[in-house]
């Protein structure tokens, strides 16, 4: 099933079934005759709710029935989020069984028909969005300028096309239909589908490659048993080939966390200074004032979250500190050299030092 006709059937049973909850709710709301087990309820809306639970029913057998094949496919153990996604298509599966047998067997008990229709609610809200969002997400992929969003562009192709020539493919492979939008795509569909069964596939973009190590990786991985059907030789092609195209996102990437690891193993330096400094004199070539400190930790740390949250859990050793320190780099957070000093030796003079 297309990931697109997904979402929108996710979507569809996510209305069904708050339709179905939401009047279900309503009509709880009119007399009801213990006796006779019969309720006072338009017959219309009776009618419409009794349609809507049909049509959610129908819809997750349908959805269930495309998606269940896709479990054999994973050779490793499931995803975490697959197994979420599992559990709950499961037990929504369960509840409507147990709904469907109170209403044909044992009325004594319709009751309990509210709390399981609002168990099934929140259990279909969880399941729709540990998917339908991913699923957007991975649309967005296709054409937003991320890592391979861009790869089907003329500039792009034409690059792929002068690559393939030197990748080390062999000589029946198709290099004038391999650079094209549809094989890129085709090689897209590819890596998604039958490359994760093995691997993460943060795991295969961590690492860019040139263009004969994409192929030889491909082919080495092509060969190794598997359950479920192997890639075969022009399969082998296209996914090498797609590798190729998105390489320059991966290498920019790359860069990015290479300079971020710098970062952080630069604070890390700055941080053992600034605690192997006394904080009674100041730093070397660093003018410290407590006022200037007090000021400079309340622009830099307000930025962010507010400075009452440091008040509530002060950091208790110099250790702390430095942990504290490089988390909130870690989470984004711009600051020089001198300042990492400064705010360390405020926190541990204000925080440490009245321990």
């Amino acid at each position: 099933m297309d990931t697109s006709i997904s979402a929108i059937l996710g979507l569809v049973f996510l209305g069904l079934g708050t339709a179905a909850v939401f009047l279900m709710y309503k009509l709880w709301g009119y007399p009801f005759d213990h006796e006779t087990r019969t309720s006072s309820a338009p017959k219309s809306l009776m009618l419409i709710h009794r349609a809507i639970g049909y049509a959610y029913a129908t819809l997750y057998v349908f959805m269930m029935w495309h998606m269940v094949p896709r479990l054999w496919n994973y050779q490793v153990e499931l995803p975490p989020r697959t197994v979420a996604h599992l559990m709950l298509g499961i037990t929504i599966g369960v509840l409507l069984l147990i709904k469907i047998t109170i209403l044909r067997f044992f009325r004594h008990f319709e009751e309990t028909m509210p709390y399981l229709g609002s168990m099934l609610l929140i259990c279909t809200y969880l399941l729709i969005g540990l998917s339908v969002p991913f699923t957007l997400r991975e649309r967005a992929l296709r054409t937003g300028r991320h890592v391979g969003g861009n790869v089907y562009s003329d500039a792009s192709i034409e690059r792929v096309s002068t690559l393939l020539k030197t990748a080390g493919l062999p000589p029946e492979a198709p290099l004038d239909k391999l650079a094209s939008k549809r094989k890129l795509r085709q090689g897209r569909v590819v890596l998604l589908s039958q490359c994760v069964q093995c691997h993460d596939l943060r795991t295969i973009l961590a690492r860019p490659r040139t263009p004969p190590d994409w192929v030889r990786t491909v082919e080495r991985m092509a060969i190794k048993p598997i359950i479920g059907m192997p890639i075969d030789e022009e399969d082998q092609w296209t996914v090498s080939t797609y590798l190729i195209a998105i390489t320059p996102d991966l290498q920019i990437s790359a860069k990015r966390q290479r300079q971020r690891q710098l970062e952080v193993s630069r604070t890390q330096t700055a941080l053992q200074t600034a605690f192997t400094t006394s904080t009674s004199e100041a730093s070397e070539g660093t003018s410290y004032s407590p006022e200037a400190a007090e000021e400079l930790f309340s622009d830099v740390c307000s930025q962010c979250h507010e400075l009452s949250e440091v008040d509530n859990a002060p950091p208790t050793s110099e250790e702390e500190t430095q942990d504290l320190i490089v988390r909130m780099i870690e989470n984004g957070l711009y600051i020089e050299e001198d300042d990492i000093e400064i705010i360390a030796r405020y926190l541990n003079e204000t925080y440490v030092g009245e321990r």
